[in-house]
């Protein structure tokens, strides 16, 4: 008896592997395409700040969204993050203060200011979007993190593409496994409660 739980436990610890890898790799490649097309609006998620300036994930993200911007994708930039601890200035904010300096207009820029996680991203942003007659975004993040916010935008019924970072701040094999970890840990949290 004692065997053949072992046997099972074994059993159950190699397909855990297998799907975790399976899932690892489903993640680092979907976040090696850009599938950037025409639409109403560009989403790029928040990534933390610091006083007025923008912390390095979230400026790569926001050179992004104004490439893909000026490049023509799309006519608004759409910012979304809060306030977080020990912040005076929401993500959201920074991120158009950062655009009109980059010769943005400020017509073309909203934001909203509660979110405080990806899912609350989307969800705000999503607001955003009904109340301004927007059917379709670009969605902007680093690469690793497109799966799981692509995920979410599907679930909240956003009409919505992934264009990944073409540059990142996780630039070493350790930190890039380091959030491919927290990636995999954070996409079956949501899978599970929602959130």
């Amino acid at each position: 008896m004692r065997s053949r739980i072992k046997r099972i436990a074994l059993w159950l610890l190699l397909a855990g592997l297998v799907w975790c890898t399976m899932l690892a790799t489903f993640i680092w490649h979907y976040g090696a395409y850009d599938h950037a097309t025409k639409s109403d609006c560009i989403i790029i998620l928040g990534a933390g700040v610091k006083g007025t300036s923008p912390s390095p994930v979230f400026e790569e993200r926001i050179r992004h969204g104004i490439n893909l911007y000026q490049a023509g994708f799309a006519p608004k930039l759409l910012f979304t993050g809060g306030v977080g601890e020990g912040q005076k200035h929401s993500e959201g904010s920074v991120g158009r203060w950062v655009a009109t300096q980059q010769a943005v207009s400020e017509g073309d820029i909203l934001i909203e200011e509660r979110s405080r996680t990806t899912q609350q991203n989307l969800s705000e942003a999503r607001s955003v979007m009904q109340s301004h007659g927007l059917k379709s975004a670009i969605i902007v993040s680093d690469p690793l993190h497109m799966t799981r916010a692509m995920m979410m935008a599907g679930r909240l019924d956003i009409d919505a593409v992934a264009s990944p970072t073409p540059t990142t701040r996780y630039r070493s094999i350790k930190t890039k496994l380091g959030f491919l970890a927290r990636e995999i840990y954070f996409f079956h949290h949501y899978v599970i409660t929602g959130n």
